[in-house]
């Protein structure tokens, strides 16, 4: 009997093998709706990984409160590896900024990053019949129009709003940022000159550059398609726009050894020649960048969006 025990216990202290991950399916949770760009290339994803793992990627879509209900599921959820999260800044950090009652997790803290996925640059639009036909020119007819020009971001504490912030701070234009319900709603108002501009998502409005319709001004990062549109480093700042990554976590506490397993098989995955190409139409580019380099960005963006949103009286 005694021999029987000791043998269990030695089983229990055996620590789990990389090779024991995963026996089963591994759910990803998606924390916005079916059918957008993040959704897309999530499930376009899961499938490269369910390749690597040999098991099934089950995605299963939890929108709500701006990303935080299917984040917190997952910061709830068991910390195996058999449940994962692709989630974006918007949701993980400016959400738990601005929003703590609703999006209660520390970022930093309360997940384990598992690797940068892909980017959608930020891109500050404005009408191809504008008068002005650069950065400096915007600028500059903004200090001699206080309050005339009006800059539609999708919607209060999003992104683009901390991009019009940035630009304010940098340069003093005092534009006017003006939250639509969408990124949708924002290029209509644009182009109905409701506004003077906009700062959304690059994919949103790929057509309208591409037809001349509208023109880009400044962009987050470089973008191969519009390799004429500065960044802010480009034109000489010190600090650039905020753009939208989208990166995995698990739940904090995984073992090491299903670490050691899950993130160079997401790494192939994202990295998969098949992948650049289903993103690419979406106004995405794949951008990997493995835990630790992610880890940093996270706190850098959240030093940045937490400086700026207390300036800006936006939290107290």
């Amino acid at each position: 009997m005694f021999r029987f025990c000791a043998v269990l216990l030695l089983a229990a202290a055996i620590p789990l093998k990389a090779q024991d991950y995963p026996k089963g399916a591994v759910t990803l949770v998606i924390p916005l709706a079916p059918g957008d760009a993040t959704d897309t290339s999530a499930r376009a994803i899961a499938d490269e990984l369910a390749r690597e793992l040999k098991v099934s990627i089950i995605p299963v879509n939890r929108p709500g409160a701006g990303g935080a209900v299917g984040t917190e599921s997952v910061v709830k959820a068991k910390p195996d590896g058999n449940t994962i999260i692709l989630t974006n800044n918007a949701s993980l950090v400016f959400r738990s900024i601005l929003d703590p009652k609703t999006a209660s997790y520390n970022p930093l803290t309360d997940l384990t990053p598992l690797g940068l996925a892909m980017r959608s640059p930020s891109i500050l639009a404005v009408r191809g019949d504008a008068p002005y036909r650069t950065f400096g020119e915007l600028v500059e007819y903004a200090k001699k129009n206080p309050g005339g020009v009006r800059i539609g971001t999708a919607g209060t504490g999003s992104v683009g709003e901390f991009c019009v912030r940035t630009i304010n701070s940098l340069t003093g234009a005092g534009l006017v940022p003006v939250p639509f319900t969408g990124a949708s709603p924002g290029v209509t108002a644009l182009l109905g000159g409701h506004v003077e501009g906009v700062v959304l998502a690059l994919g949103t409005m790929t057509g309208h550059l591409r037809s001349g319709t509208l023109q880009g001004i400044v962009i987050s990062s470089k973008y191969p398609d519009f390799p004429d549109i500065p960044t802010l480093a480009d034109l000489g700042f010190s600090e650039g726009l905020f753009g939208i990554w989208v990166a995995f976590f698990a739940p904090a506490g995984i073992p090491a050894e299903v670490t050691r397993a899950l993130v160079p098989a997401l790494e192939r995955a994202i990295k998969s020649p098949a992948i650049g190409t289903k993103l690419k139409p979406l106004g995405m580019l794949m951008d990997y960048a493995p835990p630790e380099k992610l880890l940093a960005e996270i706190r850098d963006e959240h030093r940045r969006v937490s400086e700026i949103a207390a300036k800006s009286g936006l939290i107290k």
